[in-house]
């Protein structure tokens, strides 16, 4: 059937949105259909939905041609009911994913069969445990015309005793692999014949725009070899596609050249096709192997005596108990007998990996584009520490914001590091910071580098994306501080973004994507060259106004690319809690290794969770299968709570999420992007603002405003908690912080509209009933919580007392010495909050110096630092604050300070 033109060139570019899309098409065909078969509607109806799916079912192997012919055949000849029967087994095979593991899915009539086995597409015969199925993309001359003799070939190849089980989808041009790759997760693996064409024949012009952006459009292919340029686009942007080239000219010059780095195996196109299907098979199992796991599982099934101090490993002490059994049957026995504190027989340390975890943290280095990856069984609140304790010695200073997690002030603490304080901008209308401009860090570098004590940074450390989603552009703030420093270190605490590295529009901003890019612009011939002209422009003396106003280039021939990422791997994929990763891009790893090693020791437990250990492997092996669909989804389940919410007519009038213009300030969205689903935008635009903004905004991160409803956020959070089993974790003064992630799906959005909805009318019904009383006590209360916000404290600064080697135009300080000169009692004294004594000694001194950290949840950032003289500021928005939990504060004896005259003595030596 001839599909509208205006349809294919709609539909063919909402990619990022494809998956749940398509699955809505189909059930709309299946409603379609129904009315047609019961005489509600006419064919016409059931004709203009089918044409709805468009071309994008070519990008999937299921249905397939021969359904699609079916179905077509059926629409035409006027067969509502045959029509209507298999659209709808059709469309239920695709939201359960039946046809992943059912033949019979596939086959073109109701009737049930006996079909040969070889001949059916994904078959497991009775009886057969379901083998994990993927899709396999081939790009070739004629594919499309030519494709039942090439996916009946390639079934022809399967055999009993192979793991995976796969289809083809296969496409005929550049264009159409690009879109295929990105529409269709289920794609693993890609085979490329040479011969093939650049241009799709659909209408794609949002996907040529970002093609263009990415210098992939069909100008610069011409001059390419389309086959490698095809290989390295899709590298580009999916990098866990196993890629592989066919051809017929002179393989080994092919294998040997620089630009195949990306093909997984270079085969010569008329040998045997088995050779292909083996490959792609070992391909997947390469990435499927979890070396720690599965060897977990193999000890677990072992008849092992344990004679070391964990009785709980086997599980004996459990399961022969009176009193305890119940533990065993809620965690079951596996728990148990994949426990043990040994680390041989079969076992690895995670201290000093020599086996299966050394495998299974390089296998976790290769997914997250890194050199090398650390686990870690204590949290990234550990990790950062290791890191800090690894690069940092004591009197280094380190330019770091003052919002990060405290486990990078007390690393500072540990590693003896001088803070050096940058403020992020703040949205104090919701009583949060957002992240630092970039113009605060070279301010920073640039002011030391005047005092000549430039040598005495080590290392810029920042949080991306923040709890609140803001994310830097990591490639700029790289580029633009080694351009002032060359040897610095860079340490992003990514806890919340780890997932991000399995999206490519969101992989540029990650710690290692933005390493990956900069080193390969380095090595590039033009690096050099647009260096040069830079430095020419700038002539021999620029201005500091001129340093921070221009978007300044490293020396190429002089960078060192130290690079160091955290990750929550527990907080954005299927890791247990505390799992964490330290992944490392480092130059010069190999002059800090060994005392990387004794921040391991000193920080890691000697007995690690085995549990945790097995899924931080287990994480990596999904996230390298799958995470590009699960991200895809995770992004698109948030867009549809954002368009669920602001879009209802009830609950939006109590109720909003804010867009990127409500979270970024307008001077930091340089490509004008507003918000991802105001009037116009594109995916496309969402690109251009991940390449060109200085800041952008984590989709999947959502800030449901609730102080428009009267909830402050800690009270709105116990509400959907309590009441309504919903989950969330972060609050502000007047908002609530949603997270859409991996695991969720379409119920859980509209179980949050259900309840946000029960809570606007409960709204609606107390106004109606309260008349002008209840209406004037909600305007009072979203006043108090939307209006009369208390200002947010920056830092102040660090007393003289703990600056006494630092430069005069910088504030960083020596927090250490603060921290453990409070550790003797009779040096401190409390100071009650709202006394007159307080308010006193602001006004005539001395001045009040912080003696430990104090950290109010929210906003779950040190608003006092050891050390840190104490303003007005700062006890004016702790008097305002209206929470339960401030660390660091004891409400009954007040302000933990530092006697003054022990500060007099400090300062005196």
């Amino acid at each position: 059937m001839p599909k509208p033109a205006k349809m294919l060139e709609q539909r063919i570019d909402h990619f990022f949105s494809m998956p749940a899309e398509r699955a809505d098409r189909w059930r709309d065909v299946v409603a379609a259909a129904r009315a047609w078969s019961v005489g509600r509607a006419d064919q016409n109806a059931a004709e203009a939905a089918f044409a709805e799916l468009g071309p994008i079912e070519g990008f999937h192997a299921f249905p397939g041609s021969a359904l699609m012919a079916r179905l077509s055949d059926r629409l035409r000849g006027g067969d509502a009911v045959g029509f209507t029967d298999l659209v709808r087994r059709v469309s239920a095979a695709i939201v359960t994913r039946d046809f992943k593991y059912d033949p019979a899915e596939w086959r073109t009539t109701e009737e049930v069969v006996d079909t040969p086995a070889d001949v059916l597409p994904p078959t497991l015969r009775h009886g057969d445990a379901k083998r994990p199925y993927f899709e396999m993309l081939i790009v070739a001359p004629g594919a499309t015309t030519q494709a039942a003799d090439q996916i009946a070939q390639l079934r022809n190849l399967r055999r009993p005793e192979d793991a995976f089980i796969y289809e083809i989808v296969p496409v005929d041009s550049f264009e159409d692999a690009i879109c295929a790759a990105i529409i269709n997760p289920d794609i693993a693996a890609v085979t490329i014949f040479e011969g093939f064409n650049y241009a799709s024949r659909h209408s794609a012009p949002v996907l040529r725009s970002v093609l263009s952006g990415l210098g992939l459009d069909g100008a610069r292919a011409e001059d390419a070899d389309l086959a490698l340029l095809l290989a390295n686009s899709l590298k580009r942007l999916r990098p866990d596609l196993d890629i592989y080239l066919l051809s017929d000219r002179q393989v080994e010059n092919l294998a040997g050249d620089a630009r195949s780095a990306s093909i997984r195996r270079v085969l010569y196109a008329i040998e045997e096709p088995l050779e292909l299907h083996l490959s792609v098979l070992e391909g997947i199992q390469d990435r499927f192997e979890t070396p720690f796991f599965d060897n977990l599982k193999r000890y677990a099934r072992r008849p092992i005596s344990t004679f070391h101090a964990l009785p709980l490993a086997r599980g004996k002490s459990v399961f022969k108990s009176d009193w305890i059994r119940d533990m065993g049957e809620f965690y079951g026995i596996n728990l148990f007998l994949a426990e043990s504190s040994a680390t041989t027989g079969g076992l690895d340390s995670l201290l000093e990996p020599t086996g299966n975890i050394k495998r299974a943290q390089e296998m976790a280095a290769r997914a997250f584009g890194a050199d090398h990856a650390f686990f870690v069984t204590n949290g990234t609140s550990t990790s950062n520490k290791m890191v800090h304790q690894a690069i940092v010695a004591p009197g280094d200073i380190v330019i770091l914001d003052r919002n990060c997690h405290k486990s990078h002030h007390y690393g500072l603490v540990l590693a003896g590091g001088q803070p050096l304080y940058v403020d992020a901008f703040p949205m104090t209308e919701y009583s949060m910071y957002g992240a630092v401009p970039l113009r605060s860090i070279k301010k920073a570098l640039l002011d030391l580098k005047a005092e000549g004590r430039l040598d005495r940074v080590k290392m810029v450390d920042l949080t991306n994306c923040t709890f609140d989603g803001h994310i830097y552009n990591t490639r700029r703030v790289m580029e633009e501080c080694l351009a002032i420093k060359p040897d610095l270190v860079f340490l992003w605490d990514e806890a919340w973004f780890g997932f991000a590295r399995f999206s490519p529009v969101l992989r540029p901003r990650t710690a290692m994507g933005a390493a990956a890019a900069i080193e390969t612009w380095i090595h590039g011939l033009a690096a050099v060259e647009a260096y040069e002209k830079q430095q020419q422009e700038l002539g021999s003396d620029p201005t500091v106004d001129e340093l921070l106003t221009t978007r300044l280039l490293p020396d190429p021939r002089k960078v060192r690319i130290r690079v160091y990422q955290t990750n929550s791997t527990h907080k954005s994929m299927s890791a247990l809690r505390q799992g964490s990763m330290v992944l490392v891009k480092d130059v010069d790893f190999y002059t800090v290794e060994s005392q990387f090693h004794e921040a391991i020791f000193t920080h890691a437990s000697t007995s690690p969770n085995q549990q945790l250990i097995g899924s931080l492997d287990v994480a990596r092996r999904q996230m390298e299968l799958e995470g590009y669909g699960l991200v895809l989804n995770a992004i698109e389940i948030s867009l549809a709570i954002r368009r669920a919410v602001n879009s209802h007519p009830i609950i939006s009038k109590y109720f909003h999420m804010l867009g990127a213009d409500g979270m970024i300030p307008a001077q930091y969205r340089e490509s004008g992007f507003v918000d991802f689903l105001a009037p116009d935008t594109t995916w496309a635009s969402q690109v251009r603002s991940m390449h060109d903004d200085e800041f952008c905004l984590d989709p999947t991160r959502m800030t449901l405003v609730c102080g428009t409803a009267g909830f402050d956020g800690t009270e709105f959070k116990a509400l959907l908690a309590n009441v309504y089993d919903i989950q969330l974790n972060k609050t502000s003064r007047n908002s609530v912080l949603l997270q859409s992630n991996i695991n969720n799906t379409r119920s859980d959005v509209a179980q949050l509209v259900r309840v946000l909805l029960e809570i606007s009318n409960g709204i609606e019904t107390r106004l109606a009933r309260g008349g002008d009383g209840e209406r004037n006590a909600l305007a009072a209360r979203v006043k108090s919580l939307m209006t009369d916000v208390p200002d947010l404290p920056n830092f102040s600064h660090f007393h003289e007392a703990f600056r006494q080697d630092a430069g005069r135009a910088t504030p960083e300080g020596d927090m250490r010495t603060a921290f453990y000169g409070a550790y003797d009692a009779t040096g401190c004294e409390y100071i009650p909050l709202h006394g007159d004594e307080c308010n006193r000694r602001l006004r005539e001194g001395p001045e009040m110096v912080s003696a430990n950290f104090v950290i109010p949840y929210p906003p779950g950032f040190p608003i006092m630092v050891p050390g840190q003289v104490i303003t007005e500021e700062t006890i004016e928005f702790m008097r305002k604050l209206d929470v339960k939990e401030i660390h660091g504060y004891e409400k009954a004896r007040g302000l933990k300070l530092l006697k003054p005259e022990v500060i007099s003595t400090k300062l005196r030596h």
